[in-house]
């Protein structure tokens, strides 16, 4: 999920960036495609939204601090082994409110003041804010988002012209200029919008990210072998020379003995 804060993004200019985001999302999935990678169709999952910045506060600490499961032990009546006369309980734990998402018991789990702005995104949610939604991690479809949404050199070029001749037009310009990264969460972590350019950037996706992970635990292996190996080696080396000054000494010793 991308961040972004805008400012009065007009209806032509919201409808041609979608529309840009949307035609270079596709080429994306296309070259997967034809590489022979796992063709997801995340394009048409990936959303380009305005959000109420207040709502969306709101519901991210519902989402974190509010656990309705571990506070109502659940009845699946469909379970054979639930009794017929079972009262599916809609209470909470206490019994004094209901446990959806706009009951008192919500509100109760996220009204404290210790954690009322203590979610991660919190320094983020100022202002009118964008958000674009992935269904799964992709760093491609991040990196070409980026390069629609946020271009900037050398990582995330702006396109040519003469490839991507829309995304010159004066209105899809007009509405960029009016977007702000703010940064980024992936996976459960929040990045800035540095880390969220490293995001971007890694090379080949979630494959070029495991090799990284695999040359990097090779390293680390080779590395620890190598450390073993030189103290093994020292300790060898020393005892080694410790034995040959001894004989030496020894032998010292033997020819300065007169003979009877």
């Amino acid at each position: 999920m991308l961040l972004f804060q805008h400012n009065n993004l007009k209806a032509g200019e919201w409808v041609a960036i979608r529309r840009e985001l949307t035609i270079a999302l596709r080429k994306v999935d296309a070259a997967r495609e034809a590489e022979g990678q796992p063709n997801f169709n995340l394009a048409d999952g990936i959303k380009l939204e305005i959000v109420q910045t207040g709502i969306l506060a709101a519901a991210l600490r519902i989402v974190e601090f509010y656990k309705p499961d571990s506070q109502v032990p659940k009845l699946d009546p469909t379970d054979p082994a639930t009794p017929s006369s079972a009262n599916l309980p809609i209470v909470n734990a206490r019994g004094d409110g209901l446990t959806h998402t706009l009951s008192s018991a919500a509100h109760e789990a996220i009204s404290g003041r210790k954690i009322k702005n203590s979610h991660d995104l919190s320094p983020l949610l100022a202002g009118p804010v964008v958000l674009l939604t992935f269904p799964g991690v992709s760093p491609q479809h991040m990196k070409t988002a980026l390069t629609i949404l946020s271009p900037s050199a050398p990582l995330f070029p702006a396109p040519k012209k003469r490839a991507n001749p829309g995304w010159h037009d004066p209105t899809v310009q007009s509405g960029l200029q009016k977007l702000l990264l703010l940064g980024a969460r992936v996976e459960g972590k929040v990045f800035d919008v540095d880390g969220t350019k490293w995001v971007g950037s890694i090379e080949g996706g979630l494959d070029g990210l495991r090799g990284q992970l695999v040359a990097m635990l090779q390293g680390i292996g080779g590395g620890i072998t190598n450390t073993l190996e030189s103290a093994g080696k020292s300790l060898y080396f020393t005892v080694e020379g410790r034995r040959t000054m001894l004989e030496d000494e020894e032998k010292g010793i033997s020819s300065e003995t007169p003979k009877e």
